[in-house]
């Protein structure tokens, strides 16, 4: 990926959901929502040192501006917009 965020933004690739849950139900796809859970793909040069590239992080629901790259999605969201990382 050809794609460097500018200034307090990062670039990040959402988590797929899971299809069923633990106990075998099947989750159709119409009602799934989306999880705002991602992983950093590209970090811009003013982001604090708090987050890296691979790190899973917590995001504001409707944060962001979804761009598709050479076939794959991500989403572009402000620093302020990672609500948490986990460790």
């Amino acid at each position: 990926m050809n794609l460097k965020p500018l200034g307090d933004r990062l670039v990040i690739k959402q988590v797929v959901a899971e299809e069923t849950t633990k106990s075998g139900i099947v989750i159709p796809g119409q009602t799934k929502e989306k999880p705002q859970e991602a992983t950093v793909v590209a970090i811009g040069s003013e982001v604090k040192e708090d987050l890296k590239v691979g790190d899973t992080v917590v995001y504001s629901k409707y944060a962001g501006t979804s761009i598709k790259v050479e076939d794959e999605e991500y989403i572009i969201v402000k620093e302020e917009d990672v609500l948490a990382v986990f460790e």
